[in-house]
């Protein structure tokens, strides 16, 4: 896995304060992205242990609510088995952070995958500039959703989301 930025106090990315890993790599190439210097799978520097301790510094802290993964598309091929993997290791030595996914794929498509159950909140689609909005929260444009994904896991039918409209502190 290779990233492009580690943000930290991030206050737009999800709820609270949060640090924020900027992954390289994405195949839906949106037109008018906010990021685009992050779709090349082999730009940015190679995630590595001085990398991961740097969000593990963050996440010490009682302040931060938790991490966020976005890009780039943390859940692109170059990216899907190293994120899932980080996540595990987050949730282990951070029960309480939530832990937030920017995907331009939809949960239909990725709700079976490993790094599901370790994700606490899901915004899923392509932005899609004909439907931006800047008003709504934590997502670009309308046709975006955010997602409870433990909640949404545990019904009867995983593949109907539960939309996320609370606080998870």
């Amino acid at each position: 896995m290779r990233y492009h930025n580690i943000t930290k106090d991030d206050m737009l990315n999800g709820d609270g304060l949060r640090v924020v890993l900027w992954v390289a790599g994405c195949s839906h190439c949106c037109r008018e992205c906010h990021n685009p210097v992050t779709w090349d799978p082999a730009g940015g520097l190679p995630f590595d242990e001085s990398a991961q301790k740097e969000i593990f510094d963050q996440l010490d802290k009682p302040y931060i609510s938790g991490i966020t993964f976005s890009g780039g598309d943390p859940l692109h091929a170059a990216n899907r088995l190293d994120v899932s993997s980080l996540m595990a290791k987050i949730k282990q030595k951070y029960p309480d952070k939530t832990i937030w996914l920017y995907t331009g794929d939809v949960w239909e498509n990725i709700l079976h995958y490993a790094a599901m159950q370790y994700v606490d909140v899901l915004v899923d689609g392509e932005f899609q500039v004909e439907k931006k909005n800047s008003k709504l929260l934590w997502k670009g444009s309308s046709n975006q959703r955010v997602i409870d994904v433990q909640k949404s896991l545990m019904q009867p039918d995983p593949s109907v989301p539960i939309l996320h409209c609370g606080d998870f502190r």
